[in-house]
């Protein structure tokens, strides 16, 4: 491979804008690729894979370049060049790179691959947390499965297509898929492509969702012509799947406290051909309160850690704070406790994170299970995700029925 100078420049630039600005991978990824309209998608491919590889393993590089925060520009320069001699790429005659010692790199390299920390390259604190949530064994295997990159999934959007006539439409337009056992809607990338250029996603045919975020929807069991709460949307990845799962059939409540979310998940409504869902910012209590005892399902898609995602957001590592994780812990216990109440007698209510933490997870449900509020609900079934058996983001998911007035 022949490195060019632009490229890696722009690789630099966003290496800066994620370590020391503080500043999140995904967007800043999104805002370099727009310094040059001439580059190809190779050319974009090499800066945001090349961004995410060194941020996945900045722990591990910073102890081989013996760098650490705040990076000035020479340390990034030797951040990536420690990345670039462990891909066996030849480094060109920049001034940038010059003395790079290569062979203290790979040695470095292999003397430290011996030790987790540094192998799956995180932060001591979440190291020590991962083995005490999960045993030390459990804990090896998922953090060196949350170090694989994610694979590109798509999720049919059967409002307008089925499954193999949008494979075939993405044939036609040069992207190969493969059906993915266990995923009824979903289509994985055989070679990474930017797909938000075809006419299929113009057209509304699919979304971009991990397998596993794929499985959380139909948890919920709903069915048409119900009013269905989708209590924490976001920006809605999972509201428009279930507007397909109703079949456009009934009412779909997104609610957030984030109204710019919402404000986005109207747009991709559109494309999608959702006409069933309203969205309601939750500015108060009163959005929650109008709706107690009124939901035949909710879905509380809970705010977490983000753990079971490292492997699409590998920056969390080092934005994640233990502060952090005992506040988001408080915060799903009282959305648990408060979003509950607008579930009706007989009704259906889904708790679930992107977390692979039992304190997140089982343990938030088991709290709410022995608290007032719980007291009508009964625990119907659960399901762990982990990233080492399933190969995709590690996620948890626990359907709770509530009891008849």
């Amino acid at each position: 491979m022949r490195l060019h100078r632009n490229l890696v420049f722009a690789v630099i630039d966003a290496l800066n804008l994620i370590f020391n600005e503080g500043e999140y991978a995904d967007k800043v990824i999104e805002k370099v690729l727009k310094y040059d309209k001439r580059w190809g998608s190779r050319d974009r491919g090499f800066i945001a894979e090349t961004t995410y590889d060194i941020v996945r393993w900045r722990r591990l590089y910073d102890e081989i370049a013996g760098v650490h925060a705040p990076y000035s520009r020479q340390a990034l320069f030797r951040l990536f060049a420690v990345w670039a001699v462990l891909r066996g790429i030849n480094l060109p005659d920049w001034k940038q790179l010059e003395n790079t010692p290569e062979r203290r790199i790979k040695g470095r390299f292999d003397e430290l691959s011996k030790i987790r920390k540094y192998r799956e390259s995180i932060p001591d604190w979440i190291d020590q947390l991962g083995i005490k949530a999960l045993g030390e064994k459990r804990w090896t295997k998922e953090i060196a499965a949350l170090n694989k990159q994610a694979q590109v999934i798509l999720r049919t959007n059967t409002l307008k297509t089925d499954k193999a006539s949008l494979q075939q439409l993405l044939k036609e337009e040069s992207i190969e898929t493969k059906t993915l056992t266990g995923h009824l809607d979903a289509l994985q990338l055989t070679e990474r492509k930017n797909v938000f250029t075809t006419q299929a996603f113009k057209n509304g045919l699919f979304e971009v969702q991990d397998a596993s975020s794929q499985l959380v929807a139909p948890f919920l069991e709903v069915e048409p012509g119900q009013r269905v709460v989708d209590a924490c949307a976001g920006a809605g990845g999972k509201t428009l799947h279930l507007a397909a799962l109703m079949q456009n059939k009934g009412q779909l409540i997104a609610m957030d406290i984030y109204e710019s979310k919402l404000k986005k998940l109207k747009i991709r409504a559109r494309r999608n051909g959702v006409h069933n869902m309203e969205t309601r910012p939750i500015a108060s209590t009163k959005a929650i309160k109008k709706l107690y005892g009124k939901a035949d399902r909710v879905l509380l898609d809970a705010p977490c850690s983000g753990l079971g995602v490292l492997r699409r957001n590998p920056d969390t590592k080092w934005k994640l704070q233990p502060e952090f994780l005992k506040t988001v812990k408080t915060i799903q216990q009282e959305i648990l406790r408060d979003y509950s109440k607008m579930v009706k007698p007989e009704g259906k209510m889904v708790y679930a994170t992107c977390s692979i933490l039992p304190e997140e997870n089982n343990q938030q449900v088991e709290a709410f299970l022995a608290s007032p509020e719980g007291e009508n609900f009964t625990l119907a079934r659960e399901r762990h995700i982990y990233p080492s058996e399933s190969g995709f983001d590690g996620f948890y998911m626990a359907l709770l029925t509530k009891a008849q007035a």
